[in-house]
């Protein structure tokens, strides 16, 4: 994959596949027209200096977004920010795939989850805090992934019986309505007789648990009726459609809300380089800000958002500080220490692993990275009460500002480790 470098590529391009493999950068038009209206406003601005690097349009895309959420606007400033993170969601989607066993999504699969949760970045994300977006970017959406995966896998290998067994009616509900069935109440009827009457005889996985046997069909057939003439009594069952005529009717609604509900929980993925449907050429990625263009750009509103060049520099000093003064406090830590942080945030061990390389108790492990952890937690939050106007919000992403730090240190290709205090 070619790396991009120029602001105008940065937040204009995106990433383009071909059989799960990258072909190169697929220009957006409009964002690419965005961006250089951008940069000769700001040239105007900043008395000609245009040589802005990433952090500084990353921050002002953001507080575009952030100031114009709720209006169409902000689609453009969205779509430049997920220009922007799609090398860091192609390295998570990399990553993640090489460290699950047995995974039936590919990197481009997995790519196109990472970028479906960019929504969820933006509205977490905070820029006081001084962390790169990049940063809180890698972050989150690394923890999303690998916890979406994990909610698929339990639900890719239930059987129908076993999903429909596990299933909230709120979720029903929510899933009927989501394909236009909630106007269909037998569907919700003949799940709860099955909830009700299917229950196995025999010790069985919860994930494969079988199709119900003919005598329990009949039995939920039977209570369907029942439950119909007491709600219904004034109905004649022989001209309601709603009351099964077979056993075979009662499996086909079963069946209907269990596709409802693997369909609502677990929506196919969506390529942003689909062909658009009902034309011959054209993909989706073409449409994806061309409503907002004249209403953003054309608009005064940018200039008094624009961020200054000294403000951007102020912030990147006060990165480079605190990246240093954290750097410099797990540099005074005992080698046990610092091995141990290595192993838990870089090789990514569990509590487990390093309490039986260490010949130590799990908990014991558990509570010197605890300690660890306060003491790295309490320099920030000292450094952030004198470098930022301290606030709530400020105090309360301290906890996750010191992940995402921690998370991106040792991520550093450059990173050169201690010699190892454990030995394997």
């Amino acid at each position: 994959m070619r790396p991009r470098h120029s602001p105008t590529e940065l937040f204009s391009t995106f990433l383009e596949f071909d059989c799960d493999q990258v072909q190169g950068w697929a220009v957006d038009p409009n964002l690419r027209r965005s961006m250089e209206q951008a940069i000769a406003q700001a040239a105007g601005v900043t008395d000609g200096m245009t040589d802005l690097g990433e952090s500084y349009w990353t921050l002002y895309w953001y507080k575009i977004w952030q100031a114009n959420a709720t209006v169409p606007g902000a689609s453009l400033a969205r779509g430049h920010l997920m220009a922007y993170i799609q090398e860091t969601c192609y390295w998570i989607a990399q990553k993640t795939a090489s460290s699950f066993s047995n995974l039936h999504y590919s990197p481009a699969d997995l790519f196109q989850l990472a970028i479906a949760q960019v929504d969820k970045v933006l509205k977490g994300f905070d820029a006081q805090q001084g962390f790169s977006f990049k940063s809180y970017a890698s972050v989150t959406l690394h923890n999303l992934i690998r916890e979406s995966l994990r909610q698929r896998q339990e639900v890719d290998i239930c059987t129908d019986w076993a999903l429909l067994r596990k299933l909230s009616q709120k979720r029903l509900v929510e899933a009927l309505q989501a394909v236009g069935l909630s106007g269909e109440p037998h569907y919700l009827r003949a799940w709860n007789c099955f909830k009700m009457l299917y229950v196995p005889q025999q010790a069985t996985n919860s994930r494969q648990l079988a199709k119900p046997e003919p005598v329990v069909w009949e039995a939920m057939t039977q209570m369907y009726r029942q439950i119909s003439r007491q709600q219904d009594p004034q109905q004649d069952p022989q001209q309601n459609p709603a009351h099964p005529t077979s056993v075979a009717q009662m499996e086909q609604w079963l069946t209907t809300c269990a596709k409802a509900a693997r369909a609502y929980l677990f929506p196919n993925l969506l390529s942003l380089n689909s062909p658009k449907l009902g034309y011959k050429s054209g993909e989706l990625l073409d449409d994806l800000c061309e409503t907002c263009l004249s209403e953003t750009c054309q608009t005064e509103s940018l200039l008094s958002q624009l961020i200054s060049a000294e403000e951007m520099q102020e912030r990147q000093q006060q990165q480079q500080q605190l990246s240093e003064l954290l750097s410099n406090a797990i540099q005074q830590f005992d080698p046990e220490s610092q091995e141990l942080m290595q192993l838990y945030y870089q090789a990514g061990w569990t509590q487990q692993q390093l309490a039986e390389q260490m010949q130590l108790k799990q908990c014991t492990v558990s509570r010197r990275l605890a300690k660890l952890r306060e003491s790295l937690l309490l320099i920030l939050a000292k450094w952030s009460c004198l470098h930022i106007s301290p606030s709530i919000a400020l105090l309360a992403h301290t906890s996750s500002a010191l992940d995402e730090w921690l998370q991106a240190y040792y991520a550093q290709p450059n990173f050169q480790p201690n010699q190892p205090y454990c030995t394997s």
